[in-house]
């Protein structure tokens, strides 16, 4: 069974479909991978996003000194954009919004994200 074979029968069996019989998949013509179709899949790829509020460099001792009341302060400023991560990868920026009884995301910039090449 060659890759468009493949990609054809996991295609079928996440759309829901049967699966062909393995003599039909023999006889079948290669059919080429669709542009489409991989867009189509890719779009289903799961991803983590994260909202980065900032960082801090400390030494080991200052980490094993931290308690419950302590404070660490962090490279950005109070009121700055917080960094919108893809799979850790900076992608924008956004501010800390309420959504109902949970935290949320209002976007200022999208900077290093091109989903648009994904729909054509």
């Amino acid at each position: 069974m060659d890759m468009n074979d493949k990609l054809a029968l996991e295609t079928l069996l996440a759309e829901g479909g049967d699966a062909p019989e393995a003599a039909d998949i023999a006889e079948a013509p290669a059919a080429p991978a669709r542009r489409r179709d991989l867009s189509r899949m890719m779009r289903k790829i799961p991803v983590t996003l994260t909202l980065e509020v900032g960082s801090a460099r400390i030494s080991l001792q200052d980490l094993m000194d931290i308690g419950t009341d302590s404070v660490v302060e962090l490279d950005s400023l109070a009121g700055e954009p917080l960094v919108i991560k893809v799979n850790g990868t900076p992608i924008g920026h956004a501010e800390v919004v309420v959504s109902g009884e949970n935290h949320g995301l209002k976007v200022i910039d999208l900077d290093g994200l091109d989903l648009h090449s994904l729909a054509s």
